[in-house]
C-alpha cells in the first residue's frame, strides 16, 4: 500500500474560510481598539488645552506669577464641549499675596454648573463663563497672620484650634454621657475659638505667651478678640495678675482684612486648624470676569 502526501483537496470544506474570518474580526477589533484610543486621546488633548486658557486667564487676573491648577471634571470632555455646559471645574492656587501683609495664601474654587461655549473657551475668551455655583476657600498660614500688627510682638507664632468653653472659662466642655456623638459644628461657623501662643518679651522679661480667643468673620474681615491671656515661665505657668492680663487682652487686639476676594466671595465660616485659619464662601450666578481680586503672588 502506498501512502500519497495529503493535498488541499483532502482538508475539510470550509476551514481556510474559518480562519480567514477569525483573522478578519481580529483586524477589525484591533482598528477598533486603535480609533478608541485616538477619541481618547484627542478628548484629553482637547480638555488639556481648554483648562491650559482658563489657567492663563485666571493668571492674568488675579495677578499670579504662576498658571494656577486647572482641573475640568468629567469624561468624556467632548460631550460637555459641544454642549457648552460643564458640570464641575477646580481652580487652585497658592503663594497669593494680598493688599495688606497676607504673603502665603491659598485659593482653591469649585465652580459647578459652568456654561462656556466652546468658541469662546478655546479662543480665551473667559467673560463668557456662566458659573452656577461657586464654592471658595481660601486659607491662611500662621505665619501671614504674624506679620499683623500687634501680633509682631509674639515671637515664635503658633496656633491652633480651641474651644469656645476653653475660651471663655479656661475650662474645657464635658462630655454629655447621654449622647453618642457630637456633631460638629465648628466646620460652618462664623466664629471660632483659637490658642495662639509664642513668647513675649513684657517689662523688660521673655514670658511664653498662652492667648484664647474667638475669631469672627465681618465681610471681608477677620477680627481676632482675645479673651484671656496667660503669661509664663520654666517655673510658673502664669504670674501676671488679672489687670496686667486685662491689659494684654486689649493689646492684642487685631482685625485682618482680606480685600476683595476672587469671584466676589464673602466668607461665611471661619475654621482654624494648628498652623493657620480657613476661610468659606459661596456664590451664586457669577461670571469668570469676577476672578479679579486684590491678590498677587510673592514670586517665588
Amino acid at each position: 500500500m502506498v501512502n500519497r502526501p495529503v493535498t488541499q483537496y483532502d482538508r475539510p470544506p470550509g476551514q481556510p474560510r474559518r480562519n480567514r474570518g477569525g483573522r478578519r474580526a481580529k483586524k477589525v477589533f484591533i482598528i477598533l481598539g486603535i480609533l478608541v484610543l485616538v477619541l481618547v486621546g484627542a478628548d484629553f488633548g482637547l480638555a488639556a488645552i481648554a483648562e491650559h486658557t482658563v489657567s492663563q486667564k485666571a493668571r492674568e487676573q488675579l495677578k499670579l506669577s504662576d498658571d494656577p491648577s486647572v482641573t475640568i471634571h468629567g469624561f468624556p470632555f467632548s460631550t460637555q464641549a459641544i454642549g457648552g455646559d460643564y458640570s464641575h471645574i477646580s481652580i487652585q492656587a497658592s503663594g497669593v499675596k494680598f493688599e495688606n501683609k497676607l504673603r502665603d495664601v491659598a485659593i482653591s474654587a469649585e465652580l459647578r454648573d459652568v456654561t462656556a461655549p466652546l468658541s469662546d473657551l478655546i479662543n480665551g475668551n473667559t467673560n463668557a463663563i456662566k458659573i452656577g455655583t461657586l464654592e471658595g476657600q481660601i486659607k491662611i498660614k500662621g505665619s501671614d497672620i504674624a506679620r499683623i500688627e500687634p501680633l509682631t510682638q509674639i515671637k515664635d507664632f503658633r496656633i491652633e484650634s480651641a474651644s469656645e468653653q476653653m475660651v471663655k472659662s479656661g475650662e474645657e466642655a464635658k462630655p454629655d454621657e447621654t449622647t453618642t456623638t457630637t456633631p460638629d459644628k465648628s466646620t460652618n461657623q462664623s466664629s471660632a475659638g483659637v490658642k495662639i501662643s509664642g513668647n513675649l518679651n513684657f517689662g523688660g522679661n521673655h514670658f511664653e505667651l498662652t492667648c484664647y480667643a474667638m475669631i469672627e468673620i465681618d465681610g471681608t474681615k477677620i477680627h481676632i478678640t482675645p479673651e484671656r491671656v496667660e503669661l509664663g515661665n520654666d517655673s510658673v505657668p502664669n504670674v501676671v495678675g488679672k489687670a496686667v492680663s486685662k491689659l494684654l487682652v486689649g493689646s492684642l487686639k487685631t482685625t485682618i482684612d482680606t480685600g476683595t476676594l476672587p469671584f466676589q466671595v464673602k466668607p461665611t465660616s471661619v475654621k482654624v486648624e494648628d498652623g493657620g485659619v480657613t476661610l468659606n464662601g459661596e456664590a451664586k450666578g457669577v461670571t469668570f470676569a469676577g476672578v479679579k481680586g486684590t491678590g498677587e503672588t510673592t514670586g517665588r
